[in-house]
C-alpha cells in the first residue's frame, strides 16, 4: 500500500483562500504528484488532479455528494435540499428534471430570447456613453433566462433580481461583506419564488409547462410526493442563478478578444468553428469553478493508494484545465487546439466531467456554450466599441474572478 503524500503544517484553507486557483495544481507541481493530502477547514481531505484524478471523482460507486456542501454555501450558492447533495436514484430522478429543460429545441428558444435582449441592450449602448459590460451582461441574462423559465420580471425588479443573483454568486468565495450579501440575496429570491411555486401551485398563476418553474412547481420525488417547497425554490434558482454567472465567462470573451485582437477577423469571417473553439478555450483558460468536493462512500484502493470510507476529496478543476500533460503550453490562449482534442469527458472538466444525464456535470453545460458563442459573435459581428485605458487584470486569488473593471467599453455602434 503506498502512502499518499502529505502537504505540511496543521490548515491549508488560509493558504489556498490566498493563493486561489492556481493552489491546488502549485502543490501537485511541487510534491510531484497528481494526489496528496492536506488539511482543509480543519479536516483531512484528499486532491485529485488529472484525467485519471477526474475518472475516479466521477465514479458513483466510489463517491457521494450527500454532507459535502458546507452550510455557508448552502446558504448563499446553492441553497437546502438541492440536486447538488443527491446520490443515486434520487439524484437521477432529480437531474432528469433539469435534463428534460436541456433539449436542443428547448435551449434555441433561449438563444432566442438573449438575442433579442442583446439587440436591445446594443441599441441602449449606442447612446450610454461608457458602458460596464460585466453588469450589463448579468442584467441581459437574468432577463431571459427568467422569461425562459416562466418567471415573470417586472421592468423596475431587473436592477434587484440581477444584483441579487450575482451576490449569490459572489459569495461563493467571499467572507465578511460578501457573504452577508449573499445571504441576504439568498432570502430575498427565495421570499419571491416561494410566492410564485405557491401560486402556480394553487393555479394561481399559469406558466407554460415546458418551462423550469412549472417542472420543479411540480416535480415529484420517488415516492411521489411534491418537493417540499424550500427544495421547489432552491431547484428554480439553480437554473436561473447559473445562467447569469455566464456573465464571467462573457466578460472573458471580451477579454480575450482584446488580448488576442488576431482573431477578430477571422471571427468575422466564420472560419471553420473557430466560434466554438474559442469559446470552449475561454472556458478552458480563464478561471471559473476551482474545485469540486465529493466523500467516499465505503473503503477502496486506487493506484495502491488506500480511500477511506468518508474521506472528504476535492478535484482540482483549474489545474486540471491548465495540466501541460494534458493541454500542451497550456498556459497560452490557443483556440485552434480543439482541432485536435479528442472530446474525453475528464480532461476539459470547467463544468464538471463525467456523464450528463447519470453524474454529476452541470446540467446547464450546453447552455453555457451556446450564451458564449451567441455572446462571442455580438461582440465580434454585431457591435463596433472601443476599450478605454482601465484595470483589465484579473485575481486568481478571487473566487469567482473576474477584470477588476468589470470591462468598460465606449463609443458602441451597431455593425453596418
Amino acid at each position: 500500500m503506498a502512502e499518499i503524500p502529505r502537504l505540511k503544517g496543521l490548515d491549508h484553507t488560509l493558504p489556498l483562500m490566498r493563493e486561489g486557483y492556481p493552489y491546488l495544481m502549485n502543490r501537485c507541481r511541487q510534491l510531484k504528484s497528481e494526489i496528496f493530502r492536506f488539511r482543509f477547514f480543519g479536516q483531512s481531505a484528499i486532491c485529485l488532479h488529472g484525467e485519471e484524478g477526474a475518472a475516479l471523482f466521477y465514479d458513483e460507486s466510489k463517491f457521494i455528494r450527500k454532507g459535502v456542501t458546507p452550510r455557508r454555501l448552502k446558504e448563499t450558492l446553492l441553497g437546502k435540499g438541492g440536486i447538488h447533495g443527491l446520490d443515486d436514484e434520487a439524484h437521477r430522478h432529480r437531474k432528469a428534471a433539469f435534463m428534460s429543460l436541456m433539449t436542443p429545441e428547448h435551449i434555441q428558444w433561449l438563444v432566442v430570447l438573449m438575442s433579442a435582449q442583446w439587440k436591445a441592450y446594443c441599441l441602449k449602448w449606442t447612446t450610454a456613453g461608457q458602458v460596464n459590460l460585466f453588469q450589463e451582461v448579468q442584467e441581459i441574462l437574468c432577463r431571459a433566462i427568467c422569461t425562459w423559465s416562466g418567471v415573470p420580471l417586472e421592468k423596475q425588479e431587473v436592477k434587484q433580481r440581477t444584483q441579487d443573483f450575482a451576490a449569490m454568486i459572489e459569495a461563493f468565495g467571499g467572507v465578511g461583506l460578501r457573504n452577508v450579501r449573499g445571504r441576504a440575496a439568498r432570502k430575498r429570491t427565495e421570499k419571491w419564488l416561494a410566492k410564485l411555486i405557491t401560486d402556480i401551485r394553487a393555479e394561481k398563476f399559469k406558466v407554460n409547462e415546458d418551462t423550469a418553474a412549472y417542472t420543479m412547481a411540480w416535480h415529484r420525488d420517488l415516492k411521489g410526493e411534491l418537493l417540499d417547497l424550500e427544495v421547489a425554490v432552491a431547484e428554480l434558482i439553480n437554473v436561473l442563478r447559473p445562467t447569469v454567472a455566464i456573465a464571467y465567462y462573457v466578460v472573458f470573451i471580451a477579454l480575450a478578444l482584446h488580448q488576442h485582437p488576431e482573431y477578430r477577423k477571422r471571427l468575422q469571417a466564420q472560419e471553420d468553428k473557430l466560434t466554438e473553439f474559442f469559446s470552449q478555450e475561454v472556458r478552458r483558460y480563464y478561471p471559473f469553478a476551482p474545485f469540486m468536493g465529493a466523500r467516499t462512500r465505503q473503503d477502496f484502493t486506487w493506484k495502491e493508494y488506500r480511500f477511506p470510507m468518508g474521506q472528504l476529496v476535492l478535484l482540482d478543476i483549474y489545474g486540471t484545465n491548465h495540466d501541460a500533460m494534458l493541454w500542451p503550453q497550456p498556459e497560452s490562449f490557443w483556440p485552434e487546439r480543439y482541432h485536435h482534442w479528442p472530446g474525453s469527458p475528464f480532461d476539459f472538466i470547467p463544468q464538471g466531467g463525467g456523464d450528463h444525464f447519470n453524474g454529476h456535470r452541470c446540467p446547464g453545460e450546453w447552455i453555457t456554450i451556446e450564451a458564449m458563442k451567441l455572446g462571442l459573435n455580438v461582440l465580434v459581428n454585431g457591435i463596433t466599441y472601443e476599450v478605454p485605458p482601465q484595470d483589465l487584470s484579473f485575481s486568481l486569488a478571487r473566487m469567482p474572478t473576474y477584470p477588476k473593471s468589470g470591462f468598460i467599453i465606449q463609443n458602441v455602434k451597431l455593425w453596418e
